[in-house]
């Protein structure tokens, strides 16, 4: 067995029902509990409309588990509940048995949901903005991180690491610098600001080509 050297200070949470605690007296199958666990980890960070799970989303090695033992895991979990098996023609799909899990198996097995079962991929992992921080701008203080939890509140994390970026490309490496680049996005629109820019390049480049083409034409 080889030693866990211990969660880092940076480390994200993802949050379990209470409910599932009071069911670790009667899961007694390891696999069923990986994959019941897996699931819950996996939904959480699901981006989309859609919180479902395919079969082959539940990585048999990243559990620890054979294929075999991973179905057979998964099959205890639908027949306890804690998850729910929909099938929709040949596609089927696993969500969690919670409120919004069961009205969206609802909705999915009567074809009220229409999504592309390509969108089911693995989540994206989230950039860490705690070890972003430590790493590009300085220690992370309690006061630091609480701060940056606030901002997670308010900005996306992407958001939050593309201004992290700025800040060490431009030599500002501080919170105030990245909170007005934040401020300033959302307050201007970032997606809009992005699209003018590039609007201004494409119109000076069309201009510079212009130019090019009349000095061609008049052999200077």
């Amino acid at each position: 067995m080889t030693r866990f050297s211990g969660f880092t200070p940076n480390e994200t949470f993802s949050q379990l029902p209470d409910g599932f605690f009071h069911l670790l007296k009667e899961i007694g199958d390891l696999a069923e509990l990986k994959v019941t666990l897996y699931a819950l980890w996996r939904v959480q960070h699901m981006e989309g409309s859609l919180h479902a799970l395919r079969e082959k989303d539940f990585e048999a090695g990243a559990l620890g588990l054979d294929v075999q033992e991973m179905q057979l895991g998964l099959k205890k979990a639908v027949e306890r509940g804690t998850l729910l098996r929909s099938t929709r023609g040949s596609n089927s799909v696993y969500f969690i048995n919670s409120p919004r899990g069961r009205a969206a198996a609802e909705a999915f097995e009567k074809g009220e949901r229409q999504a592309s079962f390509e969108s089911l991929a693995a989540p994206r992992q989230k950039p860490n903005i705690f070890k972003l921080y430590e790493e590009n701008i300085g220690p992370l203080t309690p006061l630091i991180a609480d701060t940056l939890k606030d901002a997670e509140m308010l900005y996306d994390t992407e958001w939050i690491s593309d201004a992290i970026g700025l800040a060490v490309k431009n030599n500002k490496r501080n919170w105030k610098y990245i909170e007005a680049i934040l401020k300033r996005w959302k307050d201007e629109g970032r997606a809009k600001k992005q699209d003018r820019r590039n609007d201004q390049e494409d119109s000076q480049q069309s201009v510079s080509r212009k130019i090019e083409q009349l000095r061609k034409r008049s052999g200077k």
